[in-house]
């Protein structure tokens, strides 16, 4: 149930940043306001999840997916360049999260 919480606190702030864009620098005021109740739930939900997932796996999960989600969203919404860079680094932090998952350990 903890990677279920885990995976919420990761949509969350995923939404939480895409609302970061939407708001046009807190100039749009319903994604303005949506920043705060994602991360909120994104932050209630991680400290959850950290009842029974060691901090060291939760955190590299959560911000390594993170970035992963949020930089395709950032290629297919938002049209940002597509480089052989971006796409290699991507892999090697999600291969970076896969080695942490599997060094970790559940309570």
């Amino acid at each position: 149930m903890s990677y279920v919480f885990l995976a919420l606190a990761i949509c969350f702030e995923v939404c939480g940043t895409t609302c970061m864009k939407l708001s046009d620098g807190f100039t749009k005021i319903l994604p303005s306001i949506m920043i705060f109740v994602f991360y909120g739930i994104s932050f209630v939900s991680f400290t959850i999840a950290l009842k029974r997932i060691d901090v060291s796996v939760a955190y590299a999960i959560w911000a390594g997916l993170g970035v992963a989600l949020i930089s395709m969203i950032g290629i297919t919404v938002f049209d940002e360049p597509v480089t052989l860079l971006k796409v290699i680094s991507l892999f090697l932090i999600i291969l970076g999260v896969v080695g942490v998952n599997l060094t970790g350990n559940i309570h």
